[in-house]
């Protein structure tokens, strides 16, 4: 895979800086403009986080309420979205969290119903109902999609929600690391994981098929 084309860099834009400062001064039309501008990448990065349309949803409108609520803590004249997608990771974590008590609860419930013993739901990840697709799915197309599916479910989870932030969703290095709340150079390097493995996965998916012919 190779490096994601129109980059955008850390640099805050000049007009965002000025909304966000509009905003920190109280000025709710300009902090308006700012959901706008960013709501769709904080609900793709909900989306990975949680698997649910509808956490991912809550998580991201909770979010954008807290990081209004905490702007006189954001440092003027530092990049705005990946000091929003931290706040969206987190609120999409804790749902995401939430979700997993909540299913444990009502398997232990069943189990004993059931006399039986609970399915461990500890390392089975996000739930995605079949009937919405993934954001992996969402962003690549052609004919290479299901090469690319069947790659990246390979990875560990934690590789996976790397290569997908950063080559899938577009983010930048540091927003990747600030919205999965990790080191950015933990990110770096199960990226180069996980594009390893995937490098891995394809060449030899695409030995199959040439010897197949």
């Amino acid at each position: 895979m190779t490096q994601p084309e129109g980059r955008r860099d850390d640099s805050p834009d000049a007009a965002e800086a000025a909304l966000v400062e509009r905003a920190r001064q109280g000025d709710a039309e300009a902090f308006g403009d700012l959901v706008t501008m960013h709501q769709a990448a904080a609900f793709r990065v909900a989306y990975v986080l949680t698997g649910a349309p509808a956490d991912a949803e809550d998580a991201a409108q909770e979010a954008f309420v807290k990081a209004y609520l905490a702007l006189d803590r954001f440092r003027p004249g530092s990049p705005f979205r990946p000091w929003l997608l931290a706040i969206v990771g987190n609120q999409a974590r804790n749902r995401a969290r939430a979700r997993g008590r909540r299913e444990s609860m009502a398997e232990r419930a069943i189990a004993a119903v059931r006399g039986g013993s609970p399915r461990s739901t500890a390392d089975a990840g996000p739930r995605i109902p079949a009937s919405v697709p993934s954001p992996e799915v969402e962003a690549v197309s052609g004919e290479t999609r299901a090469e690319v599916r069947a790659a990246l479910a390979t990875l560990r989870e934690d590789e996976r929600r790397v290569v997908t932030c950063r080559y899938l969703l577009g983010l930048t290095e540091s927003e990747t690391a600030a919205a999965l709340g990790i080191p950015a150079g933990t990110a770096k390097s199960r990226l180069h994981r996980g594009l390893a493995r995937m490098r891995d996965v394809l060449e030899a998916a695409g030995a199959t098929t040439e010897a197949a012919r």
